[in-house]
């Protein structure tokens, strides 16, 4: 049997592939078989896979942390961005359109990305996912494959991160949740605060105001944490001055992970977390 678990946002660059490559890293630390999955990634930095296709650099690393080579399975849909506002969508790690020029059918996405998510679970004993952008962008909920839909295709409970860093996080918790469908807000099962600085007892009202309208636990406040790891984005490789490649390179990754992973594991509820899964 595959366990699960999911790690969704209040908005994009909430430190959602930071968590799940630092609990890869925690479970495989435990002799878990774990493997990271997206079903869908919007990036400009790509990996190519020993299998030849393309996924996001994001998913790769995450890879690394759970002690595998990158997989095309684990990110069965990149969208690459182009000039004029266009993408490239890469499919099973293959290019298949672009975007300014056709459609793509949802449901044949859907399909790729459960098949690639079964493959997956076949050869591992947990996967650790992590969703896209915010499960709460109503305008796009028609054509959503990588929150919710991939929520309930997995059968995953969800963890919602909210980045303090940016401000306004409760609303934002308390906002995403009550927009999300009938069918989905009961798929949420924690919530977690991000980027903290300072003093966290200042924020257990609010927390327990959260919990109750929620009804479901907070599993901790993370620190605002450093992380050295490969830029996925325009914004954050222009924050670390280009993109990083090569052998060595993964490695002062890698190491920078594990101190981050030793900070996370001192703040997560792990034990809360572990039931969620099933473990």
């Amino acid at each position: 049997m595959t366990h699960n678990v999911m790690f969704q946002a209040v908005s994009s660059s909430a430190g959602k592939s930071t968590m799940v490559a630092a609990l890869c890293r925690h479970y495989r630390r435990r002799g878990y078989d774990v493997a990271p999955f997206k079903a869908q990634n919007l990036s400009l930095n790509s990996f190519v896979t020993s299998e030849g296709g393309e996924i996001g650099i994001s998913t790769a690393f995450q890879a690394w942390a759970s002690g595998l080579e990158p997989r095309n399975e684990m990110n069965p849909i990149l969208l690459k961005p182009k000039g004029g506002g266009g993408m490239q969508l890469m499919l099973d790690g293959r290019p298949l359109a672009d975007l300014e020029r056709a459609s793509v059918d949802r449901e044949m996405l859907m399909e790729h990305v459960s098949r690639a998510y079964s493959r997956l679970a076949k050869d591992h004993e947990l996967i650790i996912i992590e969703g896209s952008g915010s499960p709460a962008e109503i305008n796009l909920r028609g054509k959503d494959v990588a929150n919710m839909a991939t929520a309930k295709m997995a059968k995953a409970p969800v963890v919602l991160i909210g980045d303090i860093d940016k401000g306004g996080v409760f609303a934002g918790l308390y906002g995403t949740y009550h927009l999300l469908a009938e069918d989905e807000s009961p798929l949420v099962k924690a919530f977690l605060i991000n980027k903290f600085r300072g003093d966290d007892s200042i924020l257990a009202p609010g927390i327990r105001r959260l919990v109750e309208d929620m009804g479901c636990p907070c599993l901790g406040i993370v620190p605002y944490g450093r992380l050295r790891s490969p830029a996925e984005d325009s914004m954050e490789i222009r924050r670390q001055g280009g993109i990083e490649n090569g052998s060595d390179m993964r490695q002062v990754w890698l190491d920078s992970l594990d101190v981050f992973t030793d900070m996370l594991e001192k703040h997560l509820d792990i034990a809360t977390l572990d039931r969620m899964i099933g473990l």
